[in-house]
């Protein structure tokens, strides 16, 4: 069968055309931006990729069209689509019918953290010799690719709450059916698509219906959103997760034993288990740990294997991943899109190096950011750092305000800075550094390359002496 695709670069719709190929199909898809590295993954798996939507892409016209949420219509590769009534769906409907149905579905959701709990928990299996198939939204370290089908009954996957396509306004996580599912958090979030934060609770709350009796879901004990999500009707057991003495009793607690949470004791049902000391830090990974711990024993890893996996994890690519260590100063690039990310993750960096100074370059590039949805809290949640650059490339009218504001109420112009250029932004970074120093570069985009510029001018200057 011959499979198109329409946003085929995307992560999500990537990994599907990989899955696709895997399962013998002939694959073919088009972007407005072809770009590394997904365009290299699916080069590398003999998939043909066209630059923009055309409607000559569909010549010849293949059997199937799978059709990604970011396309809508007046895009001319959909109007040909429909005007020629060729086969279409959604990508996570496909997903149910050819790769998920009949199989034990382990699903990662919630509003932050679903990319790191799902490698986390995919690694813990692989150790395990469980052979899952697995579908990342991101870059895992310790796997080639972002999907695969596996070779067992069981499926790894990280359950989106985003909509399935134009003509399905689901969210993508009710395809999925999972027989584990972990409910990381929820938060206010796509306020592109959901009105207000009870509209993604009734979604969440549609996911938990599709999980069976004999299922599990896993979630923190302290989590109101989920709570309300919940109370609308579960029929299968619930397991808690907390930190410390934030919960009583849950099932699974860390006691910390480093501050920055890169070692910290698992205890299952109040009896210790085993350390974690891993490479990781920050509450937030913590969290995302004892989740995947959870869901894994559900399958049948045992706790202590599953910590000496987590030992040995690698990470994903763009969750405070470390770049380059230019004369003592580290350039880190992390996905964090919203507040409480940013918070969390300057939160563990914070904790991992004392006193030393971080300067956070933020971009708010996400539909919600871009629309000021979250705009009180957005300075609060830098606090953390020394030194703050805000990018408006797209000038947006509310964040001039708010700096405007945070200026005429006598905060500090040094501390908070905005630029709407990327040179602009270089040069401020750069005026900031001193050593030892932690450059934070912060967005869900490509930020315009301005890592490698950035990481080009440190060791510029390096070579010639500071």
């Amino acid at each position: 069968m011959h499979i198109h695709i329409l946003g085929i670069c995307g992560t999500f719709m990537g990994s599907l055309a990989v899955l696709a190929r895997e399962l013998g199909h002939t694959v073919t898809g088009s972007d407005q931006g072809v770009y590394p590295p997904m365009s290299t993954q699916l080069e590398a798996q003999g998939i043909t990729l066209m630059e923009g939507y055309r409607a000559e892409n569909l010549t010849p016209a293949p059997d199937l069209v799978l059709i990604g949420n970011a396309m809508s219509r007046g895009n001319p590769e959909v109007e040909a689509v429909l005007n020629r009534n060729l086969d279409y769906m959604s990508g996570p409907e496909w997903l149910a019918r050819e790769v998920l149905r009949h199989r034990w579905v382990l699903a990662v959701a919630g509003t932050h953290g679903k990319t790191t709990t799902t490698a986390m928990l995919l690694w813990i299996l692989e150790q395990s010799g469980f052979d899952a198939g697995y579908l990342v939204g991101g870059v895992p370290r310790d796997f080639p690719v972002s999907a695969r089908l596996g070779g067992s009954d069981f499926f790894v996957i990280e359950a989106d709450e985003y909509d399935s396509a134009f003509f399905d306004k689901r969210s993508k996580f009710i395809h999925y059916r999972p027989h584990t599912c972990i409910l990381n958090n929820l938060e206010f979030d796509h306020a592109d698509i959901f009105d207000n934060v009870e509209a993604i609770e009734r979604q969440f709350h549609h996911l938990v219906r599709t999980v069976p009796s004999k299922g599990a879901i896993i979630r923190p004990a302290m989590d109101e959103h989920l709570d309300r999500a919940l109370a609308m009707g579960c029929w299968s057991p619930v397991q808690s997760t907390a930190i410390g003495s934030e919960a009583q009793t849950p099932d699974w607690r860390a006691e910390l034993l480093k501050e920055d949470g890169s070692s910290f004791m698992l205890i299952h049902h109040e009896q210790p288990v085993a350390t974690v000391n891993w490479n990781m830090t920050g509450l937030h990974n913590v969290r995302n740990a004892l989740s995947a711990i959870a869901a894994a024993r559900h399958v049948g890893v045992t706790p202590d294997h599953a910590v000496a996996a987590l030992n040995r994890f690698g990470g994903v690519k763009r969750r405070m991943e470390l770049l380059a260590d230019v004369s003592g100063v580290k350039v880190y690039d992390d996905f964090a899109h919203h507040p409480t990310a940013i918070a969390t993750t300057l939160e563990g960096l914070r904790n991992q190096v004392g006193d030393d100074l971080i300067v956070a370059l933020i971009e708010p590039r996400s539909n919600t950011m871009q629309q000021g949805v979250h705009r009180d809290r957005l300075l609060d949640s830098a606090r953390l750092a020394d030194r703050v650059i805000w990018a408006n490339t797209s000038r947006a009218d509310w964040l001039s305000e708010l700096m405007g504001d945070y200026r005429n109420s006598g905060g500090d112009p040094e501390r908070h800075q905005l630029d709407t250029t990327i040179d602009g932004l270089l040069e401020r970074v750069l005026d900031e550094i001193s050593e030892p120093c932690h450059v934070v570069i912060m967005s869900n985009g490509g930020f315009g390359g301005i890592h490698q510029r950035l990481i080009a001018r440190l060791e510029e200057k390096a070579s010639h002496g500071r």
